[in-house]
């Protein structure tokens, strides 16, 4: 047991530091090993794999991830904004030689092998790009004078042209609508939040008119004898055949056939194992996880902690909402992963702004604000 007396680094941490949040985080990457167990067998034996290759991949992260986010929730308000920048600059970097040498699959190039292993450098790029755009719309409200609006502005137009470019339009939409948000919460004005719904919606029918694969999907969806819906229908079959409480582990049969049952379509393999009753305890899961940290963000007075936790609530909620409604048919497909549990997920570092801050960590945050320099 760690006494509150205790004034070590970890003391503080474990007594500071959300626990509700952390529990739930850690049941969702337990339940990421059990449906990559029962989920990527078959799709590592269809494609020449050992069979636990994915499963031991899934594993040899979990590690190191979940370090990183024990890591991350170490850190103080300045050192979460500076591990961002140096964190999104490099994302930028590797998502810019991306398109240039990156692998090419099913006709996107969105990953980049470094030292022998393979990244998607924009899932680094979302969590620390919410984190700048908190300090800029924070920064905007704190000094007027700031052109922090114009540089929020800049950052979001740069990370949309390489997603775009890659293409990767999920992630696109993903970014926009959370950085709409943000800019909805900094107190903007209603005509820039409608000017910017209207943009959005300009560039969703430009990609209907100009991009194949985009249409195919939207004409798939409204009209499902006009296309290949083999991946949905198989989907809505596992929630038909798993029922309330599932056909038991390892009994399932349509993640045999189903091409990406260990990624986008991992919730449907749950759902044809371990039944409804364990995708509805999911969905509980990651909207505690959503509400918590969105509670956790109204009640601080921390204007860029406030903006920082809301909005990386909102880009693991949406992210995870955008992934279920793809498996039970609510909207076309995205090729988007269920945070924690599909394999290649990303992670989430908002364990760093939910901390309830010990006054010497809150003195210190006044002390960098009334400062000269600009942290």
């Amino acid at each position: 047991m760690i006494s509150r007396e205790q004034r070590t680094p970890l003391g503080e941490w474990w007594w500071t530091v959300d626990r509700l949040l952390l529990a739930a985080l850690i049941a969702l990457m337990l339940g990421g090993i059990i449906l990559s167990l029962a989920a990527s067998p078959p799709v590592a034996a269809r494609i020449g794999l050992d069979p636990f290759h994915f499963f031991n991949r899934h594993v040899a992260f979990l590690l190191p991830s979940f370090i990183v986010l024990v890591a991350t929730s170490l850190l103080s308000p300045r050192g979460v904004r500076r591990s961002a920048l140096i964190v999104f600059a490099i994302s930028v970097v590797l998502m810019v030689l991306t398109l240039v040498v990156g692998a090419e699959v099913k006709g996107s190039r969105r990953w980049i092998s470094v030292i022998g292993i393979s990244i998607q450098a924009s899932e680094f790029a979302k969590p620390t790009f919410v984190v700048l755009i908190a300090w800029l719309f924070s920064e905007s409200a704190r000094r007027p004078e700031m052109p922090a609006t114009s540089l929020a502005l800049g950052s979001l137009l740069t990370l949309v042209a390489l997603l775009v470019l890659e293409p990767d339009f999920g992630q696109t939409m993903l970014i926009v609508m959370v950085w709409g948000a943000l800019f909805f919460m900094a107190g903007m004005r209603m005509i820039w939040v409608l000017g910017l719904a209207g943009a959005g919606a300009a560039g969703l029918f430009t990609a209907y008119l100009l991009v194949p694969h985009v249409a195919g999907r939207i004409r798939r969806f409204m009209d499902p004898a006009s296309g290949d819906t083999f991946q949905v229908d198989t989907a809505m079959e596992s929630f038909t055949r798993g029922g309330w409480f599932g056909q038991g582990p390892g009994e399932g049969t349509i993640k045999r056939i189903l091409p990406d049952s260990h990624t986008d379509f991992v919730f449907a393999v749950a759902a044809e194992e371990f039944g409804i009753v364990l995708c509805l305890a999911l969905l509980a899961l990651f909207t505690f996880i959503v509400i918590r940290a969105l509670r956790s963000a109204y009640h601080t007075d921390d204007l860029f902690v406030r903006f920082a936790s809301a909005g990386l609530a909102m880009l693991f909620g949406v992210q995870s909402a955008i992934n279920m409604a793809v498996n039970v048919h609510l909207i076309p497909a995205k090729g988007m992963t269920l945070p924690f549990i599909s394999y290649g997920g990303s992670s989430m570092i908002s364990m760093a702004l939910t901390r309830q801050r010990s006054r010497t960590e809150l003195e210190s945050v006044r002390d960098s604000y009334a400062a000269p320099s600009r942290a």
